[in-house]
């Protein structure tokens, strides 16, 4: 990409400014998180008590499919709590000694966010309890005989935990968070509110029937929809006035591939895959991951939650298979 004076732009300070532009569509308070609603009056009261009684937050678990706000909210309530929050995530905690790092300079009411908290090492989980549930950290110092365990006091810190997957989450692990909420996918009303939000905040003029095609595109996962903004501004810019309007939403996601029901080239491939390279019979995942050349994760966690919920894939127990409804919708005839 080239700037007016002919010079190319750096493509670091290019990636820099989607990232800030992606943290400024971010709400910074619950009264500016839109959906999720039992979640939000949950923490609301929550961090009301925890303010009342002069005392850290409990230890929070968000989880639910990739992209629905759990960063976000971890932001949230570090705001709310008049709180600092250092981020982290699981696989880079690779050593005790990094963990140690981060619990040690912790101050009370800090925040610790700890992203993909599922793929943590048992090693390091060992080292979180103490520090969980008595706020204390043992530390071993030296090696065979001399060796002697130093305990740490630390501050009276609210860790945040964010998965896709729950159940990876050791039961010893999951039982120390005193809070626990699943995060949903959004539905289209919440959508379109957030992604007329959205619009505002990078000044782009957008139609109301607009904002609800791409709503109903949106897979109900909000990074996906401010994403997909980005992309169609970028053919309202280009073929149109600048305005975002409803036959430029269509005409960018058509280009996208992006069907009426938010499904993408690879959702479709899933399903025809089953179909017509297994003749409809039920398939293991990994057998469908090494088919598509995907990852396992990427499908369990991203593609098939919407499926299911659509109700276009069902798991059994000896695999994946399509529903008459996912036949349908690719225009296949059904049979069982």
């Amino acid at each position: 990409m080239e700037d007016f004076d002919g010079s190319i732009m750096d493509p670091e300070i290019q990636g820099i400014d989607e990232e800030l532009s992606e943290l400024s569509l971010r709400p910074k308070r619950l009264s500016e998180y839109i959906g999720q609603n039992k979640v939000k009056e949950n923490m609301k009261v929550y961090i009301e008590a925890a303010k009342k009684r002069g005392e850290a937050l409990d230890h929070v678990l968000l989880y639910g499919p990739p992209g629905l706000g759990k960063t976000t909210l971890s932001n949230i309530i570090a705001n709310e709590m008049g709180s600092n929050i250092k981020t982290t995530s699981g696989p880079a905690i690779e050593r005790p000694g990094d963990l140690a790092a981060l619990l040690t300079n912790l101050s009370n009411n800090d925040i610790l966010f700890i992203d993909e908290i599922h793929r943590m090492n048992k090693n390091i989980e060992e080292v979180l309890y103490p520090a969980l549930e008595d706020f204390c950290l043992d530390i071993i110092i030296g090696k065979g005989p001399t060796a002697k365990s130093i305990r740490l006091d630390l501050p009276r810190f609210t860790l945040v935990g964010a998965t896709t997957k729950a159940g990876s989450i050791s039961t010893p692990l999951r039982d120390r968070f005193g809070i626990v909420e699943r995060l949903d996918l959004y539905s289209v009303e919440d959508l379109t509110t957030i992604v007329e939000r959205s619009s505002d905040i990078l000044n782009i003029k957008m139609d109301k029937d607009a904002a609800i095609e791409l709503a109903k595109r949106s897979r109900g996962t909000p990074r996906i929809a401010n994403r997909l903004l980005k992309r169609i501004r970028d053919y309202a810019t280009v073929i149109g006035e600048g305005n975002i309007t409803l036959d430029i939403t269509k005409l960018a996601l058509d280009k996208l591939e992006i069907d009426d029901l938010g499904l993408d080239n690879l959702d479709r491939k899933i399903l025809e895959t089953i179909i017509c390279k297994y003749s409809g019979k039920p398939v293991g995942v990994e057998t469908l991951a090494a088919t598509l050349n995907e990852e396992v994760e990427t499908i369990e966690d991203v593609y098939e939650p919407y499926l299911m919920q659509l109700g276009f894939l069902a798991r059994t127990q000896r695999g994946r298979i399509v529903t008459a409804a996912g036949y349908e919708h690719l225009g296949l005839e059904y049979k069982v």
